[in-house]
């Protein structure tokens, strides 16, 4: 109980004088916005499920009948600013934000999840075990004007190929199996694989079109052209990113015209301007914030926090080190009291049960702070100094408070902490950084493919842009479950592979959140289990 108080104390203090800070703050202060991102279990809390004394919002995101306000405006506050507005060259929550409206993908996913046909007319069909033939829709225009046709698949394809092979993007996690594309007439097009690849489906689902004439950009920033829903109209650095409806969109125009994402990497702020009715949309509500919000609406959450342990070097070298890392943290406290009962426990693996390779014989380490100390004592590293980096920006959910609590229960079983908290930009350096890892790099994992191959080879894999081992065993079954097209074999080879990690430490486990959003009474919006943010499902009143 008293480390608990400690750890409430510790989290908690800080959110308090930050939101007496915000007190007075009117919102707009020019650094407005939070941060959406991303599998699920069925027994979140029950908490998350209530809706704080308001309408509840229409299915699918449509606007209660009546009370649409067609053309209207709304501002959605992000915790983090995108580090570029190219769809291809970077992977960050503020930039898939916006861009989600912008540009759109061949394939497409319903609200709860299920891949259907986006840009492309139908799902795929396989010509071979390595090449999958897609039929486009026709009379589809980017923003531009170009055409969007075979030429703009295989430019797209054929860039991020480029940019992987260049080293300047962070999608290689993403689509480094794919080989080209080839126009077989205007509307049909052929896309490769290195191997037979079971996930090209839900990868279709994430890889962004741009026209043809963007083939040879550096970064397409300035010269955004997508076909979706909205255009940009002005990115104020530092500042906002301002969107509108595009007239000739193809398919139904969105209710809302136009769109400003502002912002705000202090939650007690982006929570003020929301109470102030500055913005409609918040991003990551804080738990404790629901009560006091004019509306609140949740969704099985893709975010699993974790901590990437660098087994190849350092303190954390030692799997038993690795071990007492996970057995020194309250993870089942964490949930509760830090999170308010929004999140579950994860039981050792970034896989949420609803995901091809979920492994149900695993559990979470216990809590035993004891056998933690010990593993330590035994290991000669007592009163040795562990590096643990997170980011200071409020990218995901009380990220920093989590990271500050799981130093303290390191602390407590007898390591020195170098907690480091960086700006987004330096934390991604880091993260990203494969040649000099630190002791511990904190994550939020999300599934954004909705494919187990997304977490496996970005932060399991050997060489992905986020592991922090070289274990060929791993590897190579990572390598064998995104070749295997038959999905109960495939399921088979990731369980083996999560088990794997798990006897072998490379993370710290923590827990499953849920995505908390905070809307304006006017707000009509249902959350989707991708957590997507896309504004053509929403709508407003009055």
């Amino acid at each position: 109980m008293v480390k608990l108080c400690r750890l409430l104390i510790a989290v908690l203090l800080p959110l308090m004088l930050l939101l007496a800070a915000c007190g007075d703050d009117d919102g707009d202060d020019g650094t407005d916005a939070a941060e959406s991102t991303d599998e699920t279990t069925e027994e979140a809390a029950d908490a998350g499920d209530e809706e704080a004394d308001t309408e509840e919002p229409a299915e699918d995101g449509e606007e209660a009948a009546g009370d649409a306000a067609d053309g209207a405006s709304l501002t959605i506050a992000l915790g983090s600013e995108p580090t570029s507005l190219d769809p291809q060259l970077v992977d960050d929550g503020g930039e898939r934000a916006v861009n989600d409206n912008i540009y759109e993908t061949l394939l497409a996913r319903t609200p709860d999840g299920e891949l259907g046909p986006g840009l492309a007319a139908e799902m795929p069909t396989q010509i071979d075990d390595t090449t999958w033939q897609f039929t486009l829709r026709d009379g589809i225009t980017f923003h531009n004007g170009e055409p969007f046709n075979a030429d703009s698949v295989v430019a797209s394809v054929e860039r991020m190929i480029r940019l992987i092979e260049e080293g300047v993007t962070d999608n290689d996690g993403f689509f480094s199996v794919l080989t080209g594309a080839e126009a077989v007439d205007d509307l049909t097009v052929n896309i490769t694989t290195e191997a037979p690849d079971g996930v090209l489906p839900s990868r279709m689902y994430w890889l962004k079109m741009i026209p043809a004439t963007a083939a040879d950009a550096e970064d397409l920033s300035e010269s955004s052209a997508g076909t979706g829903p909205y255009q940009l109209v002005e990115w104020v650095r530092g500042e906002s990113v301002t969107l509108a409806a595009y007239p000739d969109y193809w398919a139904d125009a969105p209710a809302v015209q136009n769109v400003e994402y502002r912002f705000v990497t202090e939650s007690g702020s982006r929570f003020a301007g929301l109470l102030s009715g500055d913005y409609d949309v918040i991003t990551n509500l804080n738990p404790s914030d629901v009560p006091q919000a004019p509306k609140e609406a949740t969704a099985q959450g893709q975010e699993h926090p974790v901590l990437i342990l660098d087994a190849d070097e350092g303190i954390t070298a030692d799997v038993n080190v690795r071990t007492a890392l996970n057995l020194a943290v309250d993870k089942d406290a964490i949930a509760e009291s830090l999170f308010g009962g929004y999140a579950v426990v994860d039981p050792g693996q970034l896989l949420s049960p609803s995901i091809l390779g979920h492994n149900p014989d695993l559990e979470a380490y216990p809590y035993d702070p004891e056998q933690a100390a010990q593993l330590i004592e035994d290991a000669g590293v007592a009163g040795e100094t562990i590096t643990l980096v997170g980011e200071s920006s409020g990218r995901w959910l009380l990220d920093a408070e989590l990271v500050q609590a799981v130093a303290g229960y390191w602390e407590e079983a007898g390591l020195v902490v170098d907690l480091q908290l960086p700006e987004f930009g330096e934390y991604l350096d880091v993260l990203f950084d494969r040649e000099s890892r630190a002791d511990a790099i904190f994550v939020s994992s999300s599934n954004d493919i909705l494919d187990a191959d997304r977490q496996l080879s970005t932060y399991y894999q050997a060489g992905g842009i986020g592991s922090s081992n070289s274990d060929q065993e791993l590897s190579d079954l990572i390598d064998a479950g995104r070749s295997e097209l038959d999905p109960d074999a495939r399921a088979g080879i990731y369980q083996e592979a999560v088990q794997l990690a798990y006897d072998q430490a490379y993370f710290v486990w923590l827990i499953n959140n849920e995505d908390i959003y905070g809307l304006s009474e006017r707000m009509q919006w249902t959350p989707r289990v991708d957590s997507k943010l896309l504004v053509a499902e929403m709508s407003v009143t009055g």
